[in-house]
């Protein structure tokens, strides 16, 4: 029980870290193209733009949902969250202390959950 507890944890903490990273090269990826377009950046919000990841997650989660009819809304809302899902996944490859196996078959598993990735789009269109 405990075994599981902790490996549930690490997991959590796992994907918590690369969303937040993921946001914060966003925002470092835009704060270097505007110094290449000669601009200042995202700036407004916070110190230097720091909070500038939340308030664009924050946008993007308030953002009216789109109505498309005759479709199958289960596949249409469940497809972006298997995307998500199959992407934190492969983020138990990479080797660091929070790592809770080992892949022996790493390269196999790699490329199984990326090709799972084609159906996710599929599914949405």
């Amino acid at each position: 029980m405990v075994v599981v507890f902790s490996f549930i944890v690490k997991a959590l903490v796992v994907c918590i870290c690369v969303a937040l990273g993921v946001g914060f090269y966003t925002l470092v990826e835009r704060k270097v193209l505007s110094y290449i377009q000669l601009r200042k950046g995202p700036n407004k919000v916070g110190i230097a733009g720091l909070p500038q990841p939340l308030a664009d997650a924050l946008k993007l989660f308030s953002k009216e949902g789109v109505q498309i009819s005759f479709i199958n809304k289960f596949i249409y809302v469940a497809s972006p969250v298997f995307a998500v899902v199959f992407m934190l996944l492969l983020w138990g490859l990479y080797v660091s202390s929070f790592s809770s196996a080992v892949f022996k078959l790493g390269v196999l598993f790699f490329l199984c959950v990326s090709r799972l990735n084609v159906y996710t789009v599929l599914f949405s269109g």
